[in-house]
């Protein structure tokens, strides 16, 4: 029996693929297993190849597998495009409408699935049949299905309902006639722990909810908008509200407004938004207005590759504004701590009275996963220096607020319009302690300092993570969701005797020079990991001066997420 498995289901867009892998992903999470899910998608409503890719197991991975055991195909080109990764002997489950043909490596079961579909009452059902089918050739029992089944269909009546178990039964008896069923296939049993099965992009949503944030004005775009979908949803019911704006400009400009109003603030958006925000993200520095943006990265440049991974948006995160702003990043790398660190991100920025960007990348933000259960109790809401009316009325200027007080920290006490004795004025020009524009050469080095000394000398707590041998032959670096990919193929190197350290980037700005250097020194080797074509984690080590003899890189870039065999096989060429 396996202590694991990589099933994958394939077909056109629009087809039911998605549905079909959730399905499941969901009922074998419930069973107790470790189930990532990863969907390979088209940049297109309907049509074009698509395929759902879920690995099941008794501990916890984080990436998809190199191979698949079992294939379930909807038409022709899904046994064409990946077949290739199906293990020999492994299994290929075809719908007999397409005539289906595979090599001879695999084990090819033909069943009606449309047919059988059709006489259960629609060949929408087709995805149901095929469950039932792969549940028989994992030796899975056919009612495992059935919660989740009753759950999707219950707002359709108890006749759907029953019409889908029916297709599902009928799907594994046929595999179950044709000696689908394998031992060699068969899953050791789970436990039954509990966990949740979500996204990254659910994740953030949810930990926005339990920051307290109240106002999410976004503009739509692959793969941010899941953050702004889950919140239009949940947000209301908490007395907030999520506005789509015409463009990402009005998004950012408008959350500055809601964050100057007092409201706790965010937008979402990928790398073209991200771009079109630069002068507002200014503006919320310059006014040092705290605003939370999130950038789900994906493939550029301009439209680039809207529905693939990449992580190549670290260098307009940090440089991107014109002129120079305090501005923290952070940067995911589970749903676990996609919800924890929004809570971090909202304190942060009103501590600190500046914009923080959560950086996360399609993997992570799209890619669902067993998560362990939150603890929205642990997310502790810092506002910051917030003035009273008493206060405001000590530190009045001629008749207004010095809202950009000179302070030892640069940090100046804010305070919510309406708060009596708490006038001033609020620009993106430079400006005087009250907010009047000013252009003193003087007055303008004194707030330039002001505003960058806040984070001067800080490096966020966590910022680096490492895990693995002392004195390493290699130090492996990363970011974001290739912690799966390098954990796995850490965990192998360490089993065939090498010395091999893990080392997480959790945040890039401030970047943690100090902490990194600390993690690496003693490695033999450093090898940074990312999907960017440039190295650009490498290159801000180099920067802010993060130094050592043999620093490499491994990048990948084609649109992929990495897998834990590339990165073995790269870093043990190099040992």
């Amino acid at each position: 029996m396996l202590d694991q498995l990589s099933w994958k289901v394939g077909g056109q867009q629009g087809e039911g693929v998605e549905s079909t892998g959730e399905t499941f992903a969901v009922a074998l999470n419930r069973q107790g297993y470790y189930v990532y899910s990863f969907r390979h998608f088209s940049s297109r409503i309907k049509g074009g190849h698509s395929n759902d890719k879920v690995r099941v197991s008794l501990k916890r991975f984080r990436a998809s597998t190199d191979y698949t055991d079992v294939l379930l195909a909807f038409d022709q080109e899904s046994i064409d495009l990946n077949v290739g990764e199906v293990r020999k002997g492994g299994i290929v489950i075809a719908d007999e409408k397409f005539k289906p043909t595979a090599p001879d490596s695999v084990r090819l079961f033909v069943i009606p699935l449309t047919k059988i579909a059709e006489e259960c009452g629609s060949a929408i059902m087709k995805n149901m049949v095929s469950l039932g089918a792969s549940a028989a050739a994992l030796g899975l029992p056919v009612d495992i299905f059935t919660e989740v089944i009753e759950e999707r269909f219950r707002r359709k009546g108890q006749k759907v309902v029953d019409q889908n178990m029916e297709a599902v039964q009928r799907g594994y008896d046929h595999m179950k006639s044709l000696g689908g069923a394998d031992p060699d296939f068969a899953l050791k049993p789970a436990d039954g722990t509990k966990r949740l099965f979500m996204m990254g992009n659910d994740a953030l949503g949810l930990g926005a909810l339990a920051a307290g944030a109240r106002v999410m004005p976004a503009y739509p775009i692959t793969p941010a908008s899941d953050v702004m979908e889950y919140l239009i949803k949940k947000l209301p019911k908490v007395g907030g509200v999520v506005v789509q704006t015409e463009d990402e400009i009005a998004a950012m400009t408008m959350t500055i407004g809601a964050a100057y109003g007092g409201a706790r603030a965010l937008t979402c958006t990928s790398g073209p938004g991200l771009a079109l925000m630069m002068e507002a993200i200014g503006l919320s520095g310059m006014t040092e207005t705290p605003t939370v943006i999130i950038d789900t990265q994906r493939g550029g440049p301009s439209t680039g590759l809207p529905t693939k991974q990449e992580q190549s948006d670290f260098l307009a995160a940090l440089f991107g504004t014109h002129g120079e702003i305090p501005k923290i990043v952070l940067t995911p790398a589970t749903p676990e701590e996609c919800f924890y660190v929004v809570g971090d991100a909202f304190n942060l920025a009103e501590q600190y009275q500046c914009p923080v960007i959560v950086m996360t990348d399609l993997q992570l933000s799209l890619s669902k996963q067993s998560t362990d259960i939150l603890d929205h109790k642990a997310v502790n809401i810092n506002r910051g220096l917030i003035a009273t009316s008493e206060e405001a009325a000590e530190k009045q200027s001629h008749g207004d607020f010095k809202r950009y007080e000179l302070t030892e920290s640069g940090v100046s006490p804010r305070i919510f319009p309406g708060t009596k004795g708490g006038i001033h004025k609020v620009t993106g020009n430079e400006h005087f302690e009250n907010g009047r524009p000013a252009e003193a050469a003087d007055n303008r080095k004194n707030m330039m300092d002001k505003r960058l000394g806040k984070l001067k000398d800080v490096e966020i707590p966590g910022s680096v993570v490492r895990t693995g041998d002392e004195n390493a032959d290699v130090a492996i670096i990363g970011i974001g969701s290739n912690i799966g990919a390098i954990a796995e193929a850490t965990e192998n190197l360490r089993a065939e005797g090498h010395k091999v350290a893990h080392i997480h980037l959790h945040a890039i700005l401030p970047f943690p020079t100090h902490a990194l250097q600390q993690a690496i020194n003693g490695a033999k080797k450093v090898v940074v990991i990312e999907n960017n074509a440039t190295g650009q984690i490498k290159h801000l080590m180099s920067f802010f001066g993060v130094t050592h003899p043999d620093v490499q890189s491994i990048l990948k870039y084609n649109g992929q997420p990495f897998l834990s065999s590339e990165i073995h096989d790269e870093i043990k060429g190099m040992l």
